[in-house]
């Protein structure tokens, strides 16, 4: 029922923002302001700096109206977290906000979004996304809850000198997790003050813990998380025993980083700023982005990365499928369900993503483009590390379940790969809580076993 009322009262709000638009400006011309929220955390400086110079222009364009930034300072859960508190009062509500696209159906479901149709549908830059970024924002219900900024793709960042030195051969093409746990091991034994790996796993790394590690193993299995087929969520089998026992040699062999500096809630900007340009990390499990940390205006400027680093696909548990497996996501623009002016809001946003900032912003974030304009500017393609190889990673990619009980198996997943990896769980004993907790939360009849 409550999911009810929260889509009725959405689409409520849809129907009045698409009488707005058809007025004009000057419906406005007493001026106001807008509330923008967005995650300020780390080496993340593309973003603020992204809305920074959107506000200078839309109050420059729009005389009587400011924009009151509003940065979240905190990792990715908090940050969720504290987007949601905001987004639930109209007194507190921001009228845009940076959003995941594995939460919109989440957050549809919270009554946080308001569906862009309208606006979208004559705004020209709209048909220069993929298809994919379109779908990447839509909900549920079948509407459109915000503009891509851009997607990514993941893979193997590795140290050429490095794995050279432990007597791997570069160019670096694993081609299954064997291959990689014995580069581990042959760089552990060449230089022992090298940490080998870098994979994220416990909850102070939120998200990335689930992305970024665990399901860039899983989805190298047979056992993903969802059956789109059936409709039904996946049962932990064979495919998350593997991946468990993978992770306890991994970190009880020393293969990846101590878990006292792998819950760092900043081991990301650890690893990329620190860590890999001093040569102290040999492979980091990491996204396409990494590289915008070390070009000129990135937070850890490093010249010499192009000769020094380069990147391989990860590959499946044996080799088996399409050989290599990767993971997608992307952030989005979206307009706060409780804004008075929406119209507004939608013109922030089309500044904000206009080609010059939004070319910017790809490059400074190091994201895959999935708008036409910018994936095929010469700038663009010149100045992101990788960018045709993490673009090749594409065919072989996965979405995660943007379904609502995603973010709470998300949050379960997080505190497993954390208890393995600290010998507080062996793998099975994993296997156990999380199809336990898959039961509780979406009850026994949305779930399968899990393929053989």
């Amino acid at each position: 029922m409550h999911r009810r009322i929260a889509m009725s009262g959405l689409a409520l709000v849809a129907t009045t923002a698409g009488m707005l638009t058809g007025l004009s400006q000057s419906a406005y011309a007493s001026g106001g302001t807008i509330k923008v929220a967005y995650q300020q955390y780390g080496a993340n400086i593309a973003i603020p700096t992204l809305m920074k110079t959107a506000a200078a222009e839309f109050a420059k364009q729009y005389p009587g109206w400011t924009v009151s930034l509003n940065p979240i300072v905190a990792p990715e859960n908090p940050y969720y977290t504290k987007l949601d508190l905001e987004s639930s009062s109209a007194s507190t509500a921001p009228d845009v906000l940076y959003e995941d696209t594995f939460l919109v159906n989440t957050d549809v479901a919270g009554g946080y979004l308001q569906p862009m149709d309208s606006y979208l549908s004559g705004w020209p830059q709209w048909k220069l996304y993929s298809p994919a970024a379109q779908a990447a924002a839509k909900g549920a219900d079948g509407h459109v809850y915000g503009v891509s900024m851009g997607t990514d793709t993941r893979g193997l960042w590795y140290n050429k000198s490095l794995l050279k030195k432990a007597g791997v051969a570069v160019p670096w093409h694993p081609k299954s997790w064997a291959d990689i746990v014995a580069a581990a091991e042959a760089i552990k034994k060449a230089d022992p003050g090298v940490t080998p790996m870098n994979v994220y796993s416990g909850v102070p790394t939120g998200e990335a813990s689930s992305m970024q590690g665990f399901e860039m193993f899983l989805y190298g299995t047979n056992n993903w998380l969802y059956d789109f087929k059936t409709d039904k969520w996946e049962q932990a089998g064979a495919g998350w025993q593997s991946v468990l026992t993978t992770w306890q040699e991994l970190f009880s062999k020393g293969l990846a980083e101590t878990p006292q500096a792998a819950s760092n809630p900043n081991n990301g900007a650890v690893v990329t700023e620190t860590l890999l340009p001093e040569g102290k990390m040999a492979i980091d499990l990491d996204g396409s982005w990494v590289g915008s940390t070390w070009i000129k205006g990135g937070p850890a400027p490093w010249p010499q990365w192009k000769s020094t680093m380069a990147v391989a696909p990860m590959p499946t548990e044996n080799g088996q499928g399409q050989g290599d497996v990767s993971m997608s996501g992307g952030w989005l623009l979206s307009i706060g369900s409780h804004s008075k002016a929406p119209a507004m809001a939608m013109d922030f946003i089309k500044i904000a993503l206009d080609h010059a900032n939004l070319l910017t912003y790809d490059i400074g974030a190091g994201q895959t483009a999935d708008r036409s304009d910018i994936a095929t500017n010469p700038t663009y393609t010149a100045s992101v590390p990788e960018s045709a190889a993490f673009a090749s990673f594409v065919p072989f990619t996965h979405f995660r379940p943007a379904f609502a009980n995603y973010s709470k198996l998300s949050n379960e997943i997080q505190l497993i790969t954390g208890q393995v990896m600290t010998g507080q769980s062996t793998p099975a004993q994993g296997v156990a809580a999380y199809n336990k907790y898959l039961i509780g939360v979406v009850g026994k009849a949305s779930t399968e076993a899990a393929p053989m």
